[in-house]
């Protein structure tokens, strides 16, 4: 599609009233790409400080036509710059004629924050159509990223004015790159690029110049490809099998070779050759160690015995021990056997007792959080009250090990036939284009720095391994064959593929155990790309989603942009992936991602760095190594020792506090409302190859010496619906993995999963008891300019299908940028799920959709949880609208969940019987045998204000007067 300079393509409703507000005069208008059709349009007009947003729909013979008010006939166009030209006059159903065109920003006024005009060229001046388009590059995922082309019409001077501009970029490159000869051939096809234009504004879109311009330049590359392919074939020849005496003979040239050397060089022969000498290099080292071992054992030749660690368990003890503390100086041993479902505590001392207790009479486990060794545990003891005991162990690490211990004994025994809570592994690793170690034992364990495992829970199993890489150089196969051998060796179970997703040198890789194959559904994948130009894959990022029953899963695997300076390009590579990548189900897809899955998570090299200004110049020597004769001196920059001391001394939150991954999410302008784990393990990045013990601080680029602060680069974040249970029981990195300038990063879940619900009663056994979902109210602020009426979408899998509600009844547009909505109970639906049971309905979630009457496009999304609101009385809800990664918003009510008389049973989950405890208060005499229902709000005094102490937006201090 061509399109004049006013024609923004992909940027959001936030940023496009961003640009209409700077314009400030009324008529002022663009034009975006549509969020809810695809292949529309989105027109959006300033009048009197307002932003009016009308829909440009294509009917079936792409014919272009504006929904306006009522009355007035729609008209018709075959192009887009002929709507906007008969839209300049008025009387044409508009609030106002379209006067003052908004043009893409230049390049230079880019700030480089999400969404903030990203890839956008200069549009022209003037008030009338400028001469220069916006193309689509050829891909998925080349959105954001403009060429700017003349129209086949546009006057002889601006054909010249792009080539002049890109002479005068690359001329900019050619002082700092040592590639003089190749930006010769560069030079050459910019001066005849034009004819790739023209072919382009034509529907021609192979640019055959710049792939005889890049053919050319790469010839002495084709040799030289050439060359190495034949050394390798014939070394590969080598270590085969030796061919039959009547074989046929080879040809002169490896077969590989015969197709490259019958042609003329061009651009796929070369990627071709590319591809096939990385998969002999990573193939070639298994066919010479084959090679090997058949020459040993045809020839019976001993080899000397190596000294090989032994093996872990095949399944993890049955039984381990922990010392604790019975009170203040009472000694005892826990003792664990997971098999046998029993706890035998074994008091110390001359009068030494033991007591067995089941894993039955176990009601209750509760940790304390005002001292982190310490648990309480609650049984039940016949025709007596229960028994609590309080033990302390000698670190926060074993209390956990034990916590693990007995809920995996739990749920062993639990006699369930779907799992209620599966432990998720999640890894990130940066491999610097090096193959790893022969072991990644340290990092599937999670053992190293930080929170990590204890001895005695790390080789248990998890159910699912997520493992993302980036700068992966070995093959897909290869390294997937490598995580299940390693997985077999650890573990001893042959784990099962669940999805790998790679773009380039991203990779995903997901696992999990053969008993949960056939409770994985619905497996999407997807990737982006982020490089330059938003169309190279060397950045960019990966994601699999998939349901576990019924319980939806998402995973991101990305690589950022590096520097210490590009923290706004990392922002735009997150809102670029966050709006590009295609996971979960097709139904929610204009939802934002962060909201489509009950547990997302998000890891990989994230590349933001700490915020510092390290700067060459004055040095200080430190001693490297333990000190003494043989330690040697290492320059670091000024500054760097004081970095280098609170590693040492852990004190890890000084330098946190200037994290730029921290810092831009407390501006809310990456991972609005993600979750991480306490960071206490020492900076990922950017370590000396072969050791841990040195962090490099200088590296060399073609535009001179960049310095790198030791940084947090990889990391690991996830995101959950309300009220579901996920805890982070691990997060760390490895402290023996040193191939790469960065140490593996891993964390570990304990997530709650739902299964299909099966009724109690078979549906026609009794007659059909509905439950509802009611609204007394809603009331919503928008951060918006728009005046548009607004219209709710509930979307939930508990119902049959999408519902929506009235045009709101309320409304209030008096504060400049925001837009206040409100809808009474008469405008909103009744919902109703398709079953009526409590146990089922207490897992469900409801997303609300904001959506404009006029464009129908969102203006903020958010999810509901239905286990707080269900009883006899309303209960209030507050919350959050986000939209394509940013905050929008938010929405409060009163809703309440009714369910019918004899449908309210319910059980305790395996993973609610461990509690937290804030004060070291003493439990009940009795504790409840039934799970406890969630704590029940005070329903509104009808006669009362709401405080305006509940507001947590401050939108509504606002709307309210609040000072």
């Amino acid at each position: 599609m061509a399109a004049v300079g006013w024609y923004h393509r992909d940027i959001s409703q936030v940023v496009a009233e961003e640009l209409l507000a700077k314009a400030g005069r009324d008529g002022s208008f663009l034009v975006r790409d549509s969020e809810s059709v695809k292949g529309a349009y989105a027109l959006c007009l300033l009048f009197q400080r307002h932003v009016y947003t009308y829909r440009i729909l294509p009917d079936d013979e792409g014919l272009l036509s504006v929904q306006t008010i009522q009355g007035i006939q729609a008209k018709c166009f075959r192009t887009l710059p002929d709507l906007i030209g008969a839209y300049q006059h008025p009387n044409n159903g508009l609030v106002t004629p379209l006067l003052h065109p908004v043009h893409r920003p230049r390049p230079e006024e880019d700030s480089g924050e999400p969404g903030r005009g990203r890839g956008l060229c200069q549009a022209g001046s003037g008030e009338g159509p400028a001469e220069l388009v916006t193309l689509p590059t050829d891909g998925e995922d080349a959105r954001g990223w403009g060429h700017t082309v003349p129209c086949p019409g546009a006057a002889p001077s601006s054909r010249t004015h792009i080539p002049q501009q890109l002479h005068q970029r690359l001329q900019e490159q050619v002082h700092s790159s040592p590639a003089s000869d190749f930006m010769g051939f560069m030079a050459e096809y910019l001066t005849h690029h034009v004819q790739d234009l023209e072919a382009l504004c034509h529907g021609h879109p192979q640019l055959r110049h710049l792939s005889t311009a890049l053919a050319t330049a790469c010839r002495a590359l084709h040799s030289e490809i050439d060359f190495t392919l034949a050394g390798l074939e014939t070394l590969t020849r080598v270590f085969e099998a030796p061919v039959s005496p009547r074989s046929p003979a080879r040809e002169q040239y490896p077969s590989s070779l015969q197709g490259f050397l019958s042609s003329d060089p061009d651009l796929e022969l070369l990627l071709n050759k590319i591809s096939t000498v990385n998969h002999l290099l990573s193939s070639l080292e298994k066919k010479v160690l084959k090679s090997l071992q058949e020459t040993v054992a045809r020839h019976n030749l001993a080899l000397p015995s190596v000294a090989v660690a032994p093996l872990p368990a095949a399944r993890p003890l049955a039984v381990q021990n922990f010392e604790v503390k019975l009170g203040k100086s009472q000694r005892a041993a826990l003792t664990v056997d997971v098999e046998s479902g029993t706890v035998t505590v074994t008091k110390r001392g001359s009068g030494s007792s033991e007591e067995v207790i089941p894993q039955d009479k176990i009601l209750q486990l509760i940790k304390y959080q005002s001292v982190q060794s310490k648990v309480r545990l609650v049984c039940s003891r016949e025709n007596q009250k229960s028994l609590s005991r309080d033990f302390i162990f000698p670190s926060a690490r074993k209390r956990e090990a034990f916590c693990q211990l007995l809920q995996l004994m739990k749920i062993q025994h639990s006699n369930l036939d779907e799992p209620e809570i599966i432990s998720v592994y999640v890894g990130t690793w940066n491999m610097g284009s090096t193959p790893p170690p022969r072991t990644l034992a340290s990092w599937l364990t999670s053992r190293g720095l930080g929170r990590t495992q204890d001895e005695t829970t790390a080789c248990i199993p998890h159910d699912i391994y997520v493992i993302g890489t980036q700068e992966n150089s070995l093959g897909d196969r290869e390294w997937v064959e490598f995580l299940c051998a390693s997985l077999k060796t650890l573990m001893d179970i042959d784990y099962r593929v669940v999805a790998l997703q790679c773009l380039w040198s991203i990779k995903m890789v997901v696992l999990v155990k053969p008993e949960h194959q056939r409770r994985i559904s619905h497996v999407h994948t997807s990737s982006v790309k982020t490089g330059i130009a938003n169309t190279l894959g060397n950045k960019g990022a990966v994601g699999v989603s998939f349901l576990f029953n019924g319980t939806s899963f998402g995973f991101v695997n990305c690589h950022l942009a590096s520097g210490s300076e590009k923290t706004h390009r990392r922002n735009q590579n997150y809102s670029d992936i966050l709006h590009s990548l295609a996971l979960g189900d097709k139904r929610l897809a204009g939802f934002d991602l962060t909201l489509r899955f009950t547990h997302l998570f998000w890891f990989g090299d994230l590349n933001y760095r700490l915020d510092m200004d390290v700067q060459v110049g004055p040095c200080r020597c430190q001693a490297g190594g333990s000190g003494g004769k043989g330690a040697r001196r290492v320059i670091v920059p000024f500054l760097a020792q004081d970095i280098l001391t609170h590693i040492v001394k852990k004190e890890f939150q000084t330098l946190l506090a200037v994290d730029q991954l921290n810092l831009e999410r407390e501006k809310n302008k990456v991972f609005l409302r993600f979750s991480e784990g306490d960071i206490s393990f020492p900076p990922t990045y950017r370590y000396e190859r072969g050791t841990r013990d040195t962090y490099v601080w200088q590296k060399s680029k073609p535009t001179g010496m960049r310095i790198n602060v030791p940084s947090w680069c990889d990391r690991i974040l996830w995101k959950s619906h309300p009220e579901t249970h996920v805890v982070c029981n691990s997060y760390g990195c490895t402290d023996d993995i040193v191939t790469s300038d960065h140490s593996p990063v891993f964390a570990t879940f304990e997530v709650g999963v739902t299964s299909q619900f099966v009724p109690k009663e078979a549906p026609g056994s009794s007659p059909e008891a509905l439950a509802c979902i009611e609204w007394e109210s809603i009331e919503v602020v928008l951060k918006t300019t728009s005046r548009s009426k607004c219209y709710i979408e509930f979307h939930s899998y508990c119902l049959e299908e999408m519902q929506r509600s009235g045009e709101n009844t309320f409304q209030n547009c008096d504060i400049p940028g925001f837009l206040k909505l409100g809808w009474s109970s008469k405008h909103l639906p009744v919902l109703n799920p398709i079953l009526p049971d409590l146990e089922y309905l207490g897992d469900q979630h409801l997303l609300l959709s904001i959506k404009g009457v006029e464009s129908c496009e969102s203006f903020g999304e958010c999810c509901l949880a239905l286990r707080s609101a269900i009883g006899s009385t309303a209960q209030q809800f507050e919350t959050f609208l986000f939209h394509r990664g940013e905050e929008t918003g938010s929405v409060r009510g009163w809703m309440r969940v009714r369910v019918p008389r004899g449908r309210c049973g319910t059980r305790e989950r395996l993973y609610e019987w461990i509690s937290f405890e804030e004060e070291d208060a003493e439990p009940a005499a009795e504790p409840a045998m039934c799970p406890k229902l969630p704590p029940q709000r005070l329903s509104r005094p009808r006669s009362l204000p709401e405080p305006a102490t509940g507001y947590t937006n401050p939108a509504y201090f606002i709307f309210e007067g609040v000072p």
